[in-house]
């Protein structure tokens, strides 16, 4: 089972790159039959990714997501089930645009991780890994798509010649809510993260809390995000500011989950 989860995550890379140049190609060429080739590959990808974590997991005999590399491709997973939940939705081919690019950055980084797989600690034998990973993997894949919906909000700004940018893309208000309504799924499975974190650890180490560096910055990334969701509720926040706050909240992400594991190792060091 791993050796065809190798050969499976080997395509799906490969897939996911494919997508990335035919997308390219779409806004080089204008062609609508490259977005849609673009997308499809987007699914076959997706599908050839379920199957190797799938694999992964049969191959461990565990959930496939206890270390940086099940964690970063289960992130990557979850970032193009998002994606094209919104670009299907949506008619939003546009996104691709930019979201492919960040799907194979993160599938990337999981191809730089170790795949060895090891057995779990004691820790981490708990039903409730599933829980808690699974929904710090949506959690991240609706802050990864907020921050693609806000980066082309950002970029049609500064568009000088709009026309096929707005043919492809909704209008600003409508991105405007769109990264809005995935901000408020982000923050949901986030907040379901640290509650199923915080009863995992006191099963495990007896303390709901311990401000462990991974748990610090997760409350840090769920109140920037709170307070982008009172901004824009209590002070009518939209557009630009908007914008910039979502792609600022996605940083404290990426920190969240590399930068933490890089520079603050502590007892979420596995992943």
């Amino acid at each position: 089972m791993l050796y065809a989860e190798n050969i499976l995550f080997t395509a799906v890379m490969l897939i996911y790159f494919a997508a990335m140049i035919f997308f390219f190609v779409f806004v080089a060429v204008k062609k609508d039959l490259i977005a849609k080739i673009g997308v499809l590959l987007l699914c076959a990808g997706l599908l050839l990714h379920t199957a190797a974590l799938v694999c992964r997991g049969i191959g461990a005999g565990r959930l496939p997501m206890t270390n940086q590399y099940e964690f970063a491709a289960s992130f990557a997973w979850g970032l193009c089930l998002v994606s094209l939940v919104f670009i299907l939705k949506f008619k939003f081919p546009m996104l691709g645009v930019f979201a492919a690019p960040v799907i194979f950055l993160v599938i990337g980084y999981a191809a730089m991780q170790s795949r060895e797989v090891r057995a779990l600690m004691p820790a981490l034998q708990s039903r409730w890994l599933g829980f808690h990973v699974a929904t710090a993997i949506i959690s991240y894949g609706a802050f990864g798509v907020s921050f693609v919906i806000s980066l082309i909000f950002l970029l049609r700004e500064r568009m000088k010649d709009q026309g096929f940018f707005d043919l492809h893309t909704p209008k600003r208000e409508k991105l405007d809510l769109i990264s809005y309504r995935s901000v408020c799924l982000g923050l949901l499975f986030l907040t379901f993260t640290i509650v199923t974190g915080a009863i995992w650890a006191q099963r495990a180490w007896g303390s709901y809390w311990s401000w462990d560096p991974k748990e610090t910055w997760s409350l840090v990334t769920w109140l920037v995000y709170a307070v982008y969701l009172h901004l824009r509720i209590r002070r009518g926040w939209r557009g630009k500011s908007a914008a910039i706050f979502a792609v600022a909240g996605f940083v404290c992400v990426i920190f969240t989950y590399i930068g933490v594991n890089t520079l603050l190792p502590g007892i979420h060091s596995y992943a």
